[in-house]
């Protein structure tokens, strides 16, 4: 099943062109890593999709849905985010982080019902931070809050979920753990009995990860087209790219 769909996308800033002619799928119950060369403008395109920017031309479809026919809630039940950076907020817990995610739900005091409650136990227990529940988000390890970050965006329950080079900063065992409990979402979620499936698209550097985990790769290349596919289907795109380790 098809989630989003770009179809003659153009991105960029203002009236300086980075990309244009930009197609792509992704599908549910799968992760699609986004790669490419440096300042290629996977960021732009990231944001692009995320309604941070404007796309430049072209159409973006989110569930069968113009991305700019919808209002910024129902974008924010289609898309959740999880960025590099850390949380710039300090005394917030992780149970308090993770409860944030169902801010699209909520009345307008962000009041919590059973339900809401109960899903922000689940994805919390699912990322295996129950230990840490009551720990203030300040005082987590870079893997740490990455996991938290995870169970929010997994707390929003959205059938999209953009992660942008959610493992630049941590060591390798913490990369291949934050890589597998994205993919093992994105599966568990399109096999669950749930009213919505979910696909991940992540950005990363980290070629080795990406082939290794990666159902599908969006490939940057450097004449700014592109690419998208099975790992067979642009091995020949990677290797005239040079991003085949």
């Amino acid at each position: 099943m098809n989630i989003l769909n770009l179809s003659n996308l153009s991105i960029g800033y203002g009236k300086t062109v980075i990309a244009e002619g930009l197609n792509g799928e992704l599908h549910s119950g799968e992760l699609t890593c986004l790669v490419g060369r440096n300042g290629i403008g996977k960021s732009t395109l990231l944001r692009t999709i995320a309604r941070f920017q404007p796309a430049l031309d072209g159409t973006l479809q989110i569930a069968g849905h113009d991305i700019n026919t919808l209002s910024r809630r129902q974008l924010s039940m289609l898309i959740s985010i999880v960025m590099t950076a850390r949380p710039e907020v300090q005394m917030m817990t992780v149970r308090e982080i993770v409860a944030l995610g169902r801010s699209p739900y909520t009345n307008m005091w962000g009041t919590l019902n059973d339900k809401d409650r109960s899903i922000v136990c689940q994805c919390i227990k699912d990322v295996g931070v129950e230990h840490l529940a009551e720990r203030r988000i300040s005082t987590l390890s870079d893997g740490e809050c990455q996991k938290v970050m995870i169970a929010k965006a997994m707390a929003q329950e959205t059938p999209i979920i953009i992660l942008d080079e959610p493992t630049a900063f941590l060591d390798y065992p913490s990369k291949a753990d934050t890589m597998q409990l994205i993919k093992n979402t994105t599966q568990k979620r399109a096999n669950a009995d749930t009213a919505y499936q979910t696909a991940a698209l992540l950005s990363t550097h980290d070629m080795d990860m990406a082939l290794r985990m990666a159902d599908r790769l969006w490939v940057m290349t450097s004449d700014r087209r592109l690419v998208c596919g099975t790992l067979d289907e642009v091995k020949d795109i990677l290797k005239e790219e040079r991003l085949m380790p």
